[in-house]
């Protein structure tokens, strides 16, 4: 079997968790026998295993229908994680839902990364097959080294006392970055760190001004970092907050549970079930309760729950995702 695995703009999305999807689905499928390329130029593929949602997107299925040829859409984005991410992305939510639900149409089958997800795509009316798959994380990559802890407090000049919370992600507001904010402005015992990037000129003026004139002296926004540095903050800060209100999964937080670093996410649907608050992982409903439960984190007053959260990016450590695609990928063969 033969499969084409195609995202378009791949410089463009490099950044972003799609970009990141595109390695982890690689590094998956190299745990099974199926032949995989990345040339949109092949032909004597089997399926089109697609991630991406452009003009040339739509055009790789049609020309892959043509040719008689399965199609798998892999549902990444939704209508609901669109909204409150660039400018004027709320008006044109809408529009955009229109133009997925056609694109998911085409699909012999979807693959989707949690069953919230697979939920919010049904409400499109969808019929096909929907399997939820986790993006996955290589479970090595994120064992624990002292040498990047020790590159990631170097590297922000960190004194051995510091108190370090962490988040990462792109500069919008679904993403929860000013509630990151405000906890920072409150708390300047705490050194913030706000991993990620985008391009200054696409989010609202809100945001622009909010990184491009950062006035709050314990808050960091290093841009976009990969290697050691990033690794070491996942393993060697003190807390790792993500106050996103809309995710299809969310690849950090299995970044972080795979780090072994304590968690406190927004109480929202796509967690309902696999992150447990109190079991896993800590759970906040609004910016008090993000507060609150902070604190207590980083004053050891809650108990730790890291290695019961290092169990969740077990079953989600690449060889196995790549068996669950290896599945779908049959069945959509033999259907």
């Amino acid at each position: 079997m033969k499969v084409l695995l195609y995202f378009e703009n791949q410089k463009l999305i490099a950044k972003s968790g799609i970009g990141r999807a595109l390695k982890l689905q690689q590094q998956a499928l190299a745990y099974t026998d199926i032949e995989v390329t990345i040339n949109p130029k092949c032909v004597d593929y089997d399926i089109l295993h697609i991630n991406t949602y452009g003009i040339m997107s739509k055009h790789m299925v049609n020309k892959a229908h043509k040719m008689g040829k399965k199609v798998i859409y892999h549902g990444h984005s939704t209508y609901e994680d669109f909204r409150n991410s660039f400018t004027g992305s709320n008006i044109i939510a809408p529009l955009f839902k229109y133009y997925l639900v056609s694109l998911y149409q085409k699909a012999d089958a979807l693959i989707t990364p949690t069953p919230y997800s697979k939920q919010l795509l049904r409400g499109y009316q969808l019929s096909q097959p929907i399997t939820p798959i986790s993006n996955g994380i290589p479970l090595a990559k994120y064992a624990k080294n002292s040498d990047k802890v020790t590159t990631f407090r170097a590297y922000f000049k960190l004194s051995d006392d510091q108190k370090v919370i962490m988040s990462v992600g792109l500069f919008f507001e679904r993403k929860g970055i000013l509630d990151f904010v405000a906890l920072a402005k409150r708390h300047p015992e705490y050194l913030f760190i706000w991993f990620g990037y985008t391009d200054l000129r696409l989010v609202p003026k809100k945001i622009r001004q909010l990184v491009k004139e950062n006035h709050v002296r314990n808050l960091i926004f290093p841009g976009y970092i990969t290697g050691d540095v990033i690794q070491g903050a996942y393993q060697g800060a003190d807390l790792f907050l993500y106050p996103s209100y809309e995710e299809t999964e969310g690849i950090v937080v299995l970044e972080a549970l795979a780090s072994k670093q304590k968690v406190l996410v927004r109480n929202i649907p796509v967690y309902h079930q696999w992150l447990e608050d109190g079991v896993n992982s800590y759970k906040a409903n609004d910016l008090e309760d993000f507060d609150a439960k902070m604190v207590q984190i980083l004053n050891n007053e809650l108990p730790d729950l890291t290695e019961s959260g290092y169990q969740l990016a077990v079953a989600r450590d690449l060889p196995e995702i790549g068996q669950q695609l290896q599945h779908v990928y049959e069945t959509v063969l033999e259907s």
